[in-house]
């Protein structure tokens, strides 16, 4: 995988996420590298100051720094700024943020050497995943905490995950056949400017998020099937002229999946004017849920590819220029976005299957899809399950952004909280990811209830896939092992698609 600053791709952070890349530094990165480095180093040894070169950092930005103690300011930022607390991120992030950190450096604003790219390079290749506390960011000057935990293994200190276990940076590099580094000029800076940290979490997010989305839409085929529901409200002309793309798409997925339905064809002449909403409008959620996906999308990629410290550096100009570009507003905004809709998601899919064991709502189906009336409880605590996920993800789903609060003795006075705008988006993430599971279940019992009517040709297709990982069960049983094996089907992304 190519790493210059520039190109970073959704599909290439899912396979940094699953540690299925190979890197190698471009050699276009590595010349612009090259020249703010050097530009840097003249820089750090003139007489005019220049913020974090020859400086210090915040309130401490108008004393001077002599040459002799530039390394040392360095080391200190890194060391100082590890504050942290908390758990530590999930590996998956940890690789991202490494890359995320790593191509930031490579666009060749930042004044770092190769060396430090390499390394951050070399941590990837081999697995070396630092150990980050997930609190104790504001994300307004970057992630500063967690990224300074982050940047200690470069240097031979904190610890990091090798093989399955956690040693200190300094083994964790000698298990590798690395060194740690000496920070030069700037160097601590470039490393923990930035909001790297909100942004994996929001790229792992944003991951699962587009294989619960396409689950979504099988799911509801099935639930729509079990519930006898209407093909009409998918007809492609109700949504030309109202002409969202995602409405459209997930309509056209809705008539191919249940194109051919027997079940469809036996309550043709049935005299229910109209489904309810969570059936029938299905396209327009479904729809705005992907619609906002794709907007995220776009601004994570785009943060993937910016130079995000403070000051940058152009040597083309050879000026040095003061900015905010660590701000992490455009991430927490979009976190904050994808909690909400996936929020919308599970509560439309928690509707869906409280229809299906409802013997009110459930076309003729028994209570909780149960065997036995009454001697057997079927899927009533299931659904009770996916309504208290859902009701958990409302309280995530309040926006972190519009939040602030003033740090570095008044410097810092408008922060975004990206850090846990993201954080809480991956809760959602998996919340939702849960949520349509049960609702997969469901409805697949559902179903089964119908036969021997058969569903299209393209949803059958689908229910094998599914039942050869989920076989058919009877009876009263332990469900929670069912309801995670079903959740970790969705995230592997692979069977349950449109």
């Amino acid at each position: 995988m190519k790493i210059d600053g520039l190109s970073l791709t959704i599909d290439d952070l899912d396979a940094i996420a699953r540690a299925e890349a190979s890197f190698r530094l471009s050699t276009r990165a590595r010349s612009r590298v090259r020249a703010s480095a050097k530009l840097v180093a003249k820089v750090a040894k003139g007489s005019e100051p220049c913020y974090g070169i020859n400086t210090g950092f915040g309130r401490f930005c108008n004393v001077r720094i002599p040459p002799s103690d530039v390394r040392r300011l360095q080391l200190n930022l890194i060391r100082s700024h590890a504050a942290g607390v908390g758990e530590p991120l999930g590996i998956e992030e940890v690789r991202l943020a490494i890359a995320l950190r790593a191509n930031a450096l490579a666009r060749g604003n930042s004044g770092v050497r190769l060396q430090v790219i390499e390394l951050l390079l070399s941590m990837l290749e081999h697995d070396i995943l630092p150990r980050i506390p997930r609190l104790g960011s504001v994300g307004a000057s970057g992630d500063l905490a967690p990224l300074a935990h982050l940047s200690q293994v470069l240097i031979g200190e904190g610890q990091a995950l090798v093989d399955g276990k956690w040693v200190s940076g300094k083994t964790a590099l000698r298990k590798k056949g690395l060194k740690p580094i000496q920070l030069e000029a700037k160097e601590g800076l470039a490393l923990i400017n930035g909001v790297q940290i909100s942004l994996a979490m929001l790229s792992s997010a944003l991951l699962l998020s587009r294989s619960v989305v396409d689950a979504a839409d099988v799911t509801a085929a099935v639930s729509l099937e079990g519930l006898l529901g209407s093909v009409q409200p998918f007809d492609a002309r109700i949504h030309e002229v109202r002409p969202h793309p995602g409405q459209s798409l997930v309509a056209g997925h809705l008539r191919s999946l249940l194109s051919g339905s027997k079940i469809v064809a036996s309550h043709v002449d049935c005299d229910r004017v109209q489904d309810p909403y969570s059936l029938r409008c299905t396209p327009q959620v479904h729809g705005a849920v992907r619609d906002a996906i794709n907007w995220i999308e776009q601004i994570v990629e785009r943060e993937a590819n910016s130079s995000t410290d403070n000051p940058l550096i152009f040597s083309e100009s050879g000026e040095v220029l003061s900015g905010g570009n660590f701000h992490g507003a455009p991430v927490a905004h979009g976190a904050d976005l994808l909690a909400i809709v996936l929020t919308d998601l599970a509560s439309i899919s928690e509707r869906r299957l409280e229809k299906m064991v409802n013997p009110d709502t459930n076309q003729g189906l028994p209570a909780f899809l149960v065997d036995q009336e009454g001697l057997e409880s079927g899927w009533m605590m299931a659904q009770v399950t996916a309504a208290a996920l859902v009701s958990r993800m409302k309280i995530f789903s309040h926006p972190a952004s519009v939040d602030s609060i003033v740090t570095s003795a008044g410097t810092e006075d408008h922060v975004s909280m990206s850090t846990h705008a993201s954080e809480k988006s991956l809760e959602c993430a998996s919340l939702a990811c849960q949520v349509v599971a049960i609702e997969m279940l469901v409805g697949l019992d559902a179903l089964e209830l119908r036969r021997p009517l058969r569903s299209g040709r393209r949803l059958e297709s689908k229910i094998r896939a599914i039942r050869k990982v989920i076989v058919k069960r009877k009876g009263d049983r332990f469900l929670s092992p069912e309801l995670e094996q079903a959740a970790e089907l969705i995230r592997a992304g692979t069977t349950v698609v449109p």
